[in-house]
């Protein structure tokens, strides 16, 4: 669900103020999504399954049931209401290159979006707006982010580059390893095994590659692609690896010999995706740039479903984190298109054709062709380079060659003016219709990149100030991970005890009966920290770092406590009758 939330504050008109205390144009209202709503009417209202089926309001076509709206998990058989038909948002970085990998942060706070300039940049899930930007493979000569994933533990990420390098990070985005010479050429497709201890790298250098994460180091190299290799995936609970190429091949691997299992021919053209779904595990999705995305079934080895309707090559395909039958694919043209694997919507004059599942021999029966349930013939005015659901399968991201990031998700109830939008018919025919206007959206698209512009001057300003990581948040922008120096107001660095003054690190029995009965001044045993003023004997501790406190002081063991005894009631000191025996004292 979206709402609106108004720019600006009520003290200044409308308008922003800037850093440096003057008041900026007004802020256009941004598009806010906000899914706890929905999330607490589904709790609210779910029932357990032995206590029979939910009740829950149906939503009906009126806006006044947006309230009722609910998260995918709460209608897992009704993939068509989950369907992203409505553009949300869009965003563009200060440096307008293209984008080629966007990846949700695993909690669905953020967005993150790498492209050729070889930088990471992190998009608020809630509100879109910028929050910081970090080099990630930067080089002078060969600059881009091509891959990323997470950890099945969500404890890692690890990421591609142009130059062949693989890069781990933390979920605060701290860069902790490098590994320089992962491949002698980008590194296209990245992809963790089930328990997280290896990850499977795919490269144009025609080779994958298993990495020990801990180890760092390749532990076997799989070779038996003629081209590039442009994707890879591990099975999420097999120990089994695809991989496809530009040799217009999908091969399966076996991760523990590396050898090839078996080599599927059925496109025509580079295989630019290979995902296994992680709803059904026996489903793999393939997309190729002979305009056609296929679904495997393991368990027959074959393809059940072919996936028409685009009239460019296919670059980028995603299935759905809660659906396993919907797969949503990007094309070169910039169109985005979904597919319902259960309903073939078949244009009217082709002849409906039967799923293998419901012919009587599976084996032999022609796969299944399957048409767009919904198109957005014009999401990105280039190539989609990569799409990402937000874990809870609301949202969905999509990065272009056109250099913006677009958020999309599904319609209100009652809601059809999208069917109307510039990214369903075109600027010229939606202009036409009065639902776009041209000037108004290049003032619009101006205003939007310079509100971007300056949110993220703003986050950069943020990222100087000294600030510190707090118990159970990740990840913000400019803060560090080393617990111990926050940086909020009435909150100090960590101080450790103040050390007494003149007191010595060791003691001799000259010393300490001086100490004792005042005879005389104790010894030096270096330079102390300054005397703070206003609390005379309080140490006043350097602020720049903060110094473990010392040692308390150590008894000499060659001390003789007999001697020691003599000497202070000597001096007028009343002592026990057995301090010269340590073993006694217990019993006293």
């Amino acid at each position: 669900m979206a709402a609106y939330d108004e720019g600006g504050d009520g003290f200044y008109g409308g308008r922003t103020r800037t850093y440096e205390g003057g008041v900026g144009l007004p802020r256009r209202p941004r598009p806010v999504t906000d899914y706890g709503s929905s999330m607490v009417q589904w709790m609210r209202t779910r029932r357990p399954r032995y206590r029979g089926s939910h009740r829950m309001e149906v939503e009906r076509p009126s806006l006044s049931y947006t309230v009722d709206m609910l998260p995918p998990l709460a209608r897992p058989q009704a993939p068509a209401d989950t369907i992203p038909v409505r553009h949300l948002h869009q965003s563009i970085g200060k440096s307008k290159k293209p984008i080629t990998v966007v990846r949700w942060t695993p909690e669905g706070r953020r967005l993150l979006t790498g492209g050729h300039t070889g930088e990471f940049m992190l998009w608020n899930g809630t509100a879109f707006n910028f929050e910081t930007v970090m080099d990630a493979h930067y080089d002078q000569f060969q600059a881009g982010v091509t891959s990323a994933a997470w950890s099945h533990s969500h404890d890692w990420l690890i990421s591609g580059g142009q130059k062949g390098d693989v890069k781990y990070w933390r979920p605060n985005f701290n860069n902790v390893e490098t590994v320089d010479d992962a491949h002698h050429d980008a590194v296209r497709d990245l992809a963790w095994s089930p328990s997280d201890t290896k990850f499977l790298s795919a490269s144009d250098d025609t080779t994958l590659k298993i990495f020990d994460f801990t180890a760092r180091a390749c532990d076997t190299v799989l070779t038996g692609h003629n081209w590039d290799v442009k994707s890879c995936d591990w099975h999420p609970t097999k120990g089994l690896l695809v991989s496809g190429s530009k040799d217009h091949q999908v091969k399966f691997w076996d991760p523990r010999t590396g050898r090839c299992l078996t080599t599927l021919h059925s496109h025509k053209n580079t295989v630019t995706t290979t995902k296994f779904s992680r709803v059904n595990s026996n489903l793999l999705a393939t997309s190729s740039r002979d305009c056609t995305a296929r679904v495997f079934d393991l368990r027959m080895m074959r393809d059940i479903c072919i996936l028409r309707g685009h009239e460019k090559p296919i670059s980028s395909m995603t299935w759905h984190p809660v659906h396993s039958s919907l797969i949503s694919t990007g094309s070169e043209d910039g169109s985005l298109y979904h597919y319902l694997l259960d309903e073939p919507n078949l244009p009217s004059g082709h002849v409906p054709t039967v799923a293998p599942y419901d012919s009587n021999d599976p084996l032999n029966t022609p796969a299944q062709v399957i048409h767009p349930a919904h198109r957005i013939q014009y999401a990105h005015a280039s190539t989609i380079w990569s799409l990402n659901w937000h874990p809870l399968g609301h949202i969905l991201a999509s990065g272009s060659k056109d250099n913006f990031t677009r958020f999309w998700s599904r319609a209100r109830p009652g809601d059809t003016s999208y069917m109307k939008d510039r990214f369903h018919i075109g600027e010229e025919a939606a202009e036409a219709q009065g639902t776009w206007n041209r000037t108004f959206g290049k003032k619009q698209m101006r205003e939007e990149e310079e509100q971007e512009a300056q949110d993220e001057a703003e986050g950069l300003v943020d990222q100087k100030n000294a600030t510190s990581s707090l118990p159970g948040i990740q990840g913000l922008p400019g803060i560090s991970s080393d617990a111990g120096s926050f940086g909020l107001p009435g909150i100090g660095n960590y101080q450790p005890p103040p050390v007494q003054p003149n007191m010595p690190m060791t003691m001799n029995a000259d010393s300490l009966a001086s100490m004792m009965g005042g005879a005389s001044a104790p010894p030096a045993y270096g330079s102390y920290p300054a005397q703070n003023p206003g609390f005379p004997g309080l140490m006043m501790n350097a602020p720049s770092t903060a110094t473990p406190p010392p040692q308390p002081p150590k008894l000499d063991p060659n001390l003789n406590l007999a001697a020691l005894q003599k000497q202070l009631m000597a001096q007028g000191i009343q002592l026990p009758a057995n301090f010269a025996d340590p073993s006694a004292w217990h019993k006293s």
